[in-house]
């Protein structure tokens, strides 16, 4: 009996250390410096990544459910297994230090031309496109800029917007706002058909802030309002284009619905969260290398990019080819491919834009899309082929406006010249913004047609709130752990 108490003993004790949370941080081992985006392998297909500080965190629930150790791989270094680790802890990765190129040199002697086509041709069985159900996590980081602010004041007949009101606005506008995103749910379907049930989802930004040529806009049109009479109407001419507005249908009728607007306003767009997230995930797939709408075209048109062999390393113990490239001409990016030297299967990309992708310019305003970068990181899933691991883009956009704008009060009831005020103005705005998104794959599962449209989604569900950033929100989910700027997060009242 005695035995057995000691034995029941020991066991609730090591149900109680792996029921433990995990946070680690994983770093080169000769240089102490943090390992971005590093695979953790959980099980068979299950795993996270570390965020770009090299930190991850499992769950005490997610712990009690591995059974097996876990495998901590990154490009380039030798694989490590731990037993069950536990609480706050720092993991060494050793450089691999095999010549590989010697190897190759005699045995695969391929041009980077020739393992391009390689790729072209193997890329269909590579990344077979079948229904699934993966658990994701979805964090999307907005940065907003306000680079120039200057109304133009000419005149005004009207007391109330005067020169000083709108030096006033000039200088309470916000120069810089930032706002994020996160949810974690189970992704179904495949690339171009999907649904999502998002079990838990996080929106963390300043109400108080719109960094935006709308949020301005908007604040015109509430001063509009209080200082208008609502039987007039507003002749608005902007340059060549002019527009009539009416003030019945804009009419505010007490500071309860002005308080509302306001916050309607001032704030990120919260409705249809489901399908707005959605929609942020489907783009983020479109620009797979292999998608046909995507903006990266070095395998399409590969005959007008520039391919290097720069050497071999390891993804899991895989060798692979480190091919650059860039355009020959007027292409759009440049980039490192990593790809497999036994099936020629892509596992890793990373690509930024070398000039403007879109550019426009008429009447005064401009717009310009000038950046598009990221990576991506693929394994290989139940099905045997490749599947999204990590995929990580940046796009940055510009947009300003430089014109006169006049704004004429007219009274419905005056006869004649209806003419009552006028306010002139030449707007300079410049804004600026850059949308980072992030999606991580923990777990992917082949799934049938049947299950597929059996699974259900949660159009209801919004996201909670933070005004900063709260450690114990996902105490009972894995994520991919936040970087220092959105831990500093805080809304300063």
């Amino acid at each position: 009996m005695r035995s057995l108490f000691v034995l029941l003993v020991f066991i609730a004790g090591i149900n109680q250390l792996r029921s433990q949370e995990l946070t680690a941080t994983v770093v080169d081992a000769n240089t102490g410096a943090p390992i971005p985006f590093a695979t953790v392998v959980t099980g068979a297909h299950s795993g996270l990544i570390t965020n770009e500080d090299g930190k991850f965190s499992i769950t005490a629930k997610q712990m009690t459910r591995i059974k097996d150790s876990i495998v901590i791989s990154s490009m380039g270094y030798q694989k490590v297994g731990l037993w069950q680790p536990q609480g706050d802890t720092t993991i060494t990765l050793t450089p691999q230090t095999f010549e590989l190129g010697q190897v190759f040199i005699n045995a695969n002697p391929l041009s980077p031309e020739e393992v391009i086509e390689k790729v072209k041709e193997n890329q269909q069985s590579n990344y077979t496109i079948s229904p699934s159900k993966k658990k994701i996590f979805f964090r999307q980081s907005e940065t907003n800029l306000m680079d120039k602010v200057d109304f133009g004041f000419k005149k005004s007949s009207i007391a109330e917007l005067n020169e000083a009101l709108f030096d006033e606005m000039a200088a309470s506008i916000a120069r810089k706002s930032t706002s994020y995103k996160e949810a974690v749910g189970d992704f179904y379907g495949d690339y171009r058909n999907n649904k999502l049930h998002i079990d838990k989802a996080a929106e963390l930004y300043d109400k108080k802030k719109d960094v935006s040529v709308d949020g301005i806009s908007d604040r015109l049109e509430r001063i509009f309002k209080e200082n208008v009479k609502p039987d007039s109407y507003f002749k608005i001419r902007s340059g060549l284009i002019g527009t009539k507005v009416e003030m019945d249908s804009i009419a505010v009728e007490n500071k309860e619905e002005a308080d509302i607007i306001k916050v309607e306003v001032n704030g990120p767009e919260h409705d249809d969260f489901l399908p707005n997230l959605k929609d942020r995930i489907s783009e983020m797939h479109e620009q797979l290398f292999f998608h046909e709408d995507t903006d990266l075209d070095f395998l399409q048109k590969s005959n007008r990019y520039r391919f290097t062999h720069k050497d071999y390393t390891f993804i899991d113990d895989v060798a692979v080819y480190i091919i650059s490239f860039e355009p020959k001409g007027r292409k759009d990016f440049k980039g490192v491919l990593y790809v497999n030297t036994q099936d020629f299967a892509i596992m890793r990309l990373e690509f930024e834009n070398v000039r403007p992708l879109k550019t426009f310019g008429l009447l005064g305003i401009s717009y310009s899309r000038n950046k598009l970068k990221g990576k991506m990181l693929f394994a290989k899933e139940a099905a045997g082929g490749y599947g999204i691991k990590y995929m990580e883009l940046e796009d940055g956009e510009s947009f300003g406006i430089d014109r006169p704008l006049n704004v004429i009060e007219k009274n419905k009831n005056v006869k004649g010249r209806r003419k009552q005020n006028e306010l002139a103005l030449h707007l300079d705005f410049g804004t600026s913004s850059i949308s980072k998104y992030e999606l991580v794959v923990f777990s992917s599962e082949n799934i049938s047609t049947t299950a597929y449209a059996q699974a259900t989604e949660n159009p209801e569900v919004t996201a909670s709130y933070l005004s900063k950033y709260d450690p114990n929100f996902w105490k009972d989910h894995t994520i991919m752990e936040p970087n220092a700027a959105i831990r500093a997060f805080e809304v300063v009242e």
